[in-house]
């Protein structure tokens, strides 16, 4: 394999889930740049986390679903509708929370609501009714009645998102929503979107940089780079490692039971900065071999737990492009394979 050349690892898709967002081909160039290249994926209900570094094609394919940009190729479904023929009815569909800051002016928060309300298409009485109902979803209180502009960053963070549920859309597209929150607006808001899937059926796309957000809350994972697709996957299949392998920590001398361990097959990898034993090879039902090499090696075992594969190093990997996973990769490659490629 040429130095530089990308890895590929099979993804994990789910078939059973009729998709809510299905694209092919997508292409977005401005002038020589290509921000979208040859985009194709299958979106399945759920909480979706989409990721990927700054100039990615995040927010380029967010504008493209939403039909605020024209791409210059590509076509698919959104929800029940063409795209990109329906975007008027998709945006209808959709519940929109975008990055930046977009509200007028001497409006009031329960105003600002209330008119995203009626421009959805809900009648006076009726968008107020909605306004109120998710502003206290959005935990506001009396500050409803203060103009907009006076909002922290904060609490105009939590009044784009009741201006994104007042119309009831079936599905979320939100951008960075916990920008500007602290640690406790920044729990609730993950609160809020996982009941909103969970209890009220919501499918939400979740574009983010923020990455312990995305294990709270998704579902599955998108991570775009440079307007390419590099993984497509559940983020249950990207925690699991291939081989299924146990990180031991010890008292005292790890050596003797990496040496036993090692005899019997098994791959061992002693990481240093954090002392743990990587053993590979070894099931969570089949601890018991280990805790007899660690009696007869008279090695005291602290610490003993399946391992998991870092959803950072993952992201890391894949945006320096040393590991890469597409939907038409090479089934052949998995991960472990691609770990010892690169290794």
């Amino acid at each position: 394999m040429s130095e530089g050349e990308a890895v590929y690892i099979r993804v994990q898709g789910d078939d059973k889930l009729e998709p809510i967002i299905e694209i092919d081909n997508v292409c977005k160039r401005y002038g020589g740049i290509e921000a979208l290249r040859d985009v194709s994926l299958r979106i399945p209900p759920g909480v979706t986390g989409l990721l990927g570094p700054n100039g990615s094609g995040k927010s380029t394919l967010i504008k493209a679903l939403l039909g605020l940009l024209h791409t210059h190729a590509g076509n698919g479904r959104v929800l029940d509708y063409k795209w990109p023929r329906d975007t008027k009815a998709i945006r209808d569909s959709i519940g929109y929370l975008p990055e930046d800051d977009c509200y007028i002016a001497g409006l009031e928060g329960i105003e600002s609501v209330s008119l995203m309300a009626q421009l959805s298409g809900l009648t006076g009485r009726e968008a107020l009714r909605r306004s109120h109902e998710m502003m206290d979803f959005c935990g506001f209180g009396e500050e409803r009645y203060r103009e907009v502009e006076s909002y922290s960053t904060g609490m105009r963070q939590k009044l784009k998102f009741a201006q994104a549920l007042v119309h009831d859309p079936p599905l979320l597209i939100l951008d960075e929503p916990t920008t500007g929150l602290d640690p406790d607006q920044r729990l609730a808001m993950l609160r809020r979107i996982r009941t909103l899937a969970t209890r009220h059926g919501k499918s939400i796309l979740l574009s983010t940089h923020i990455l312990p957000d995305v294990k709270t809350v998704c579902d599955h994972v998108v991570i775009l780079v440079r307007g390419t697709v590099r993984v497509v996957d559940t983020l249950e299949n990207l925690s699991r490692p291939i081989e299924p392998t146990m990180h031991v920590s010890v008292i005292g001398d790890h050596t003797p039971l990496a040496q036993r361990v090692s005899s019997e097959g098994h791959r061992v990898d002693w990481q240093p900065q954090t002392g743990i034993l990587r053993i590979g090879g070894i099931d969570p039902d089949q601890t018991q071999r280990l805790w007899a090499w660690a009696a007869e090696t008279d090695t005291a075992i602290r610490r003993l737990e399946p391992a998991v594969n870092s959803l950072e190093q993952i992201f890391i990997d894949v945006a320096s492009g040393s590991l890469t996973a597409g939907i038409d990769a090479d089934p052949s490659l998995t991960l472990l394979e691609a770990d010892r490629a690169g290794s």
